[in-house]
């Protein structure tokens, strides 16, 4: 009688045998689980109790062995793990998008629209420009929703916590190193880069920002930014006369305040990249938030 078995009935005999073991003598693996890749056993914490590690639960009653609850994908899960879509956007979507008629919200929403429906046959991303509150964020995490039920691989990131973890990644005692941190940035096939331009805009700070995107744009990868920076200054210049101060006698503070536009933010260099990488969409229009708190506000007083 032949009793060869397959690679594949062979792996699974293992897993059953495994979790037979496993859950038959649990104490002698308290505080460990079985690691899949060379199967020694590995400290870790957060253990399930039902498969102690294995990803398979074992039923006595049936005899047989299944995949455990802990392994079953949860397609919430894994937009906040694989995608790193924040919880507080984790429901936005282009269904629940808020948008007025012939406005220039309603102009974004058609073009994010019409990236999601496209790709990959697109080889612009969009850049979305506008005050706080009006949607930049809800409209690229709806794109990134949309690409990932379509199996493509995207990531959103918040600039200034990229350039907090490249920055802690220099520390001697962190486990991550910088070329840790942005691999998965240049792996993305599409990347939402929120708040661009928010941080402090040192010549490192550029630098970094350069080296990032201009990277994607060598590789050929899309990429979504969204900016609360207009590429015009939100107001006039104040007219000086000889007799005060002079920009040069300015805090620096003072002189970052005065850095209004998107390219005193990031630079000409960075910003003349962009024109080629991005379709500039500007949003205008009310703070939502600034709307919802006033309307829970009039719901308190009657």
């Amino acid at each position: 009688m032949d009793i060869t078995l397959s690679v594949c009935a062979r792996r699974k005999l293992i897993l059953n045998l495994s979790a037979i073991i496993l859950q038959t003598y649990p104490w002698k693996f308290e505080g460990s689980r079985l690691s899949a890749t060379n199967n020694q056993i590995v400290s870790d914490e957060s253990i399930c109790p039902k498969c102690f590690g294995t990803g398979t639960h074992y039923d006595p009653n049936t005899n047989r062995a299944s995949l455990c609850e802990c392994r079953r994908t949860d397609p919430k899960k894994n937009l906040l793990t694989s995608v790193r879509i924040p919880e507080r956007y984790i429901d936005c979507s282009f269904e629940n998008f808020k948008s007025v008629p012939h406005t220039t919200i309603d102009t974004a929403l058609l073009f994010a629209k019409s990236l999601a429906l496209d790709y990959p046959a697109v080889d612009r991303g969009l850049l979305f420009m506008g005050g706080v509150g009006v949607g930049k964020t809800h409209l690229a995490v709806s794109i990134l929703r949309n690409l990932t039920d379509r199996r493509f691989r995207c990531l959103f990131c918040e600039f200034g916590s990229l350039l907090k973890q490249i920055q802690d990644s220099y520390n001697a005692i962190s486990k991550t190193s910088e070329l840790g941190v942005l691999a998965p940035i240049y792996e993305a096939e599409v990347l939402v880069l929120d708040e661009l331009g928010a941080a402090i805009p040192t010549d490192w700070v550029r630098d970094t920002m350069y080296q990032i995107i201009n990277k994607r744009y060598n590789d050929r990868k899309l990429t979504v930014f969204t900016t609360n920076y207009l590429d015009e200054p939100t107001s006039p210049p104040k007219t000086t006369s000889p007799e005060k101060r002079t920009f040069s006698n300015k805090s620096s503070s003072e002189r970052i305040r005065e850095m209004t536009t998107l390219e005193d933010r990031i630079g000409s260099r960075l910003r003349s990249r962009l024109y080629e990488m991005c379709t500039k969409i500007v949003m205008e229009g009310e703070d939502y938030r600034t709307h919802m708190g006033r309307r829970r506000f009039d719901v308190s007083k009657t």
